[in-house]
């Protein structure tokens, strides 16, 4: 038997033929309550396809001699594809999809059981405008602060106005994306959600900036700005993450693990970078963030004990170079 799926006992008429997109929603049903079913491009057919590639006379839904549902081929030039396969026919069951030219379709019959309904987590009150609105704002406020902390040189407005505008272009290109995704395997773009999500991001990313710098400069913990890439991919990943849950919120686990690879696979190359670049596997060689010195709360080390320092690299520094020197005399 091909398809997949349990065969109804019955599968009794009325029955309904389903217009299927490319990602399994319904584009339209058609109530059939006799068989056969004739099913072309011509318009002498029950089922008429507006398709180039389905012959006029394509297939036929009909009882087998075991009363099953059964859809032939008529000799058509392109067949019927079932799960990938070019068929001649194929036992139908509720779930079996069926590709006749470049219509996907399926045939339903009246006691089809529909599972129950969802709990709705696809609209709630942060939908709209408003959630627009204030993922909108976060941007802007985020990128008035990174260009007011960069800002070195005399007050200039246009300065801002550009951090501003390259910030909330950039918020409305990344959720305008979204929202084109949404629409097309979502049926809804759901614009203000993606947006907020933006804004909600790059908020995370400035609070982890901001209380990450004060931590490491106030008790010497370098790792907070030394792997703040690392903590930007996991931000990314969560996003995405998000964003990938308001079109279907369905496959939440899947998107878990999908978005977990993600980051997991961006901070290795983050690593890779690094080492190659400088050796290290840290961002930077040295925290590059100054405070007022009222912020330190760790003991500032003096000239002396960093002296000490330098002096205890002296000898190992020493020793490789001296190794290095006899390799390159053994090899001369």
């Amino acid at each position: 038997m091909s398809g997949h799926g349990v065969v109804s006992p019955s599968f009794a008429g009325p029955w309904f033929i389903e217009l299927l997109a490319r990602n399994g929603d319904v584009l339209a049903r058609l109530r059939v309550d006799a068989l056969p079913i004739r099913i072309g491009r011509g318009y002498d057919n029950d089922l008429i396809l507006d398709d180039d590639y389905a012959a006029a006379s394509h297939a036929v839904v009909e009882r087998d001699a075991a009363g099953r549902l059964l859809l032939r081929d008529l000799g058509s030039r392109n067949g019927i594809v079932v799960r990938g396969k070019r068929l001649t026919e194929t036992v139908l069951t509720d779930d079996t999809v069926a590709r006749i030219g470049h219509t996907a379709l399926r045939v339903r019959s009246v006691g089809f059981p529909v599972p129950p309904e969802l709990v709705d987590r696809t609209f709630h009150g942060w939908e709209g405008a408003w959630p627009g609105i204030a993922g909108i704002a976060l941007v802007a406020a985020f990128s008035l602060l990174v260009g007011w902390l960069g800002d070195t040189q005399y007050y200039e407005p246009v300065r801002y106005f550009a951090a501003l505008a390259w910030g909330i272009g950039g918020a409305l290109l990344w959720g305008g994306a979204w929202a084109l995704a949404n629409r097309l395997f979502g049926r809804h773009a759901r614009l203000g959600r993606h947006l907020f999500i933006v804004g909600c991001g790059v908020a995370a990313l400035a609070a982890y900036a901001l209380v990450g710098s004060t931590l490491g400069y106030a008790f010497s913990l370098e790792a907070f700005t030394h792997y703040a890439s690392h903590v930007a991919t996991l931000l990314l990943a969560g996003m995405v993450y998000f964003h990938l849950c308001t079109i279907r919120p369905r496959q939440r686990l899947r998107y878990r693990w999908a978005c977990a690879g993600l980051a997991l696979m961006g901070s290795s190359l983050i690593l890779v970078a690094n080492v190659q670049r400088t050796g290290r596997l840290a961002d930077e060689l040295a925290m590059s963030v100054l405070m007022p010195p009222g912020v330190r709360v760790s003991r500032d080390r003096g000239i002396d004990e960093f002296m000490r320092d330098v002096e205890a690299l002296k000898e190992p520094l020493d020793n490789s170079r001296g190794r290095k020197l006899g390799d390159d005399l053994d090899q001369d």
